[in-house]
């Protein structure tokens, strides 16, 4: 007496309703796959980066020349910048702080540079929803319109440490 195999399924037709719920679920993927870089252009959400590679040093004397020349004053030790309209704006990512504090112009266009000298950060600009992965040696290069005044706030959302929940930048959009 041999050992027979059961009966299969696999290799027979599928039947009619199993055929309909097979063809939505590729339009709704397809669809779907459409939507992604549709919504990326036509959505306006998902600011487009122009990442240009720098060395962290580098970085630190092109961010530090920008704080030197458009300094106002302190903030709790951190410098606060307030560049001319449409300038080039230079924030730094490092352990464990955002530097340094930006005060804007509503309604300014500013070509918007973000790196860090030393660690991956994540820049998330709260209370609006913008996050970045910020790695060291890549400026990140955003350009921004700040459309409503008031205070936002930076956070890190990359672990980058012991301090990585103190490390909260801040900037400040007046009419």
């Amino acid at each position: 007496m041999a050992i027979t195999s059961p009966e299969t399924y696999w290799w027979k037709p599928a039947d009619k309703e199993e055929r309909l719920w097979i063809t939505i679920a590729i339009v709704w993927c397809l669809i779907l796959f459409t939507m992604m870089p549709l919504w990326h252009i036509v959505g306006g959400q998902n600011p487009s980066l122009e990442p240009l590679k720098i060395r962290p040093t580098d970085y630190q004397k092109v961010s530090d020349a920008f704080i030197e020349k458009y300094k106002i004053g302190e903030e709790a030790g951190i410098p606060v910048v307030k560049p001319p309209d449409g300038a080039d704006v230079y924030l730094r990512g490092q352990m464990w702080n955002w530097i340094p504090i930006l005060e804007l112009k509503k309604g300014v266009n500013y070509k918007f540079h973000i790196s860090s000298v030393d660690l991956m950060h994540g820049f998330s600009l709260m209370p609006l929803v913008m996050n970045f992965q910020i790695v060291p040696g890549q400026d990140n290069i955003l350009n921004l319109t700040p459309t409503s005044s008031g205070t936002f706030h930076i956070i890190c959302n990359e672990f980058c440490g012991i301090n990585h929940h103190t490390m909260v930048g801040k900037i400040i959009v007046k009419d």
